[in-house]
């Protein structure tokens, strides 16, 4: 297992430039014996650059640092009310700050999907589909659609 972090560092090591720190191997189920690769990066950062797992491990990212605006939740409690990576809050986010977006990634002609999906964990449809289905499954708190 730990050929296939090192592997990683290997392949994805260029990232830590740009923010991201690879952090291990973490076991998230005991039971199963689940393993994933942990790693910690800014929230402005380019996802489509990471795969969701590698060679068998998936990948769990934690945000370090401070969120945009539309993210912060000043209250714990407001977390079971709200739900911090709702679909509209990445397209709030990028409909305000593109130009800031485009500046941070070196790419000028950068799209709002693009940008949506650099930032809403490398694909924002996939992520929408996916946060809806867990709001009607009753998982996260109901949130506002665009």
């Amino acid at each position: 297992m730990f050929e296939i972090l090192k592997n990683f560092e290997t392949k994805y090591g260029t990232l830590k430039k740009k923010g991201l720190r690879i952090e291990g191997l973490s076991m998230i189920d005991p039971k199963r014996k689940k393993h994933v690769i942990l790693i910690s990066k800014p929230f402005m950062f380019d996802n489509r650059q990471l795969p969701k797992s590698y060679e068998g491990l998936d990948i769990k990212a934690k945000i370090e640092g401070s969120l945009p605006k539309e993210f912060v939740i000043f209250q714990k409690e407001a977390l079971k009310k709200e739900y911090l990576w709702a679909p509209n809050k990445f397209e709030k986010y990028v409909d305000r700050c593109s130009e800031e977006i485009r500046a941070q990634f070196g790419n000028p002609k950068m799209t709002r999907k693009e940008m949506l999906d650099a930032l809403a964990f490398g694909n924002f449809e996939e992520h929408k589909k996916k946060s809806v289905q867990m709001m009607k499954e009753g998982r996260i708190p109901p949130f506002k659609m665009n």
